[in-house]
């Protein structure tokens, strides 16, 4: 268990993904651009058998952005893109309206 102060540590917001191109070292990932209103950062993650890229560009996701960078296969994420995944599906969750870059997720 955490607490209420420890997960209001946790930085999450909205971002629009802006580029997607795959990861040059694995089969599994994408690259992405994501807009967190007036940041763009590179984040690195797994929904490639799930997403394809013109799907995802111009989606509206949420980030958690507070996260250390991780080089993953060669490539530094700069965040975390939420998703939630069961036996056959995965789902990036996103706001159900659109919103600006970089509202908080509360």
């Amino acid at each position: 268990m955490i607490t209420f102060d420890d997960f209001k540590k946790l930085q999450m917001c909205i971002a629009t993904v802006k580029e997607v191109d795959d990861h040059q070292n694995a089969d599994k990932l994408y690259v992405l651009k994501v807009d967190l209103g007036g940041e763009v950062r590179q984040i690195v993650a797994g929904v490639k058998q799930y997403y394809q890229k013109q799907d995802l560009i111009g989606k509206q996701v949420v980030v958690l952005k507070n996260l250390q960078p991780a080089t993953i296969r060669g490539v530094e994420s700069q965040g975390m893109m939420l998703a939630t995944k069961d036996d056959n599906t995965l789902s990036i969750l996103a706001p159900e309206k659109q919103v600006q870059n970089g509202s908080k997720v509360s």
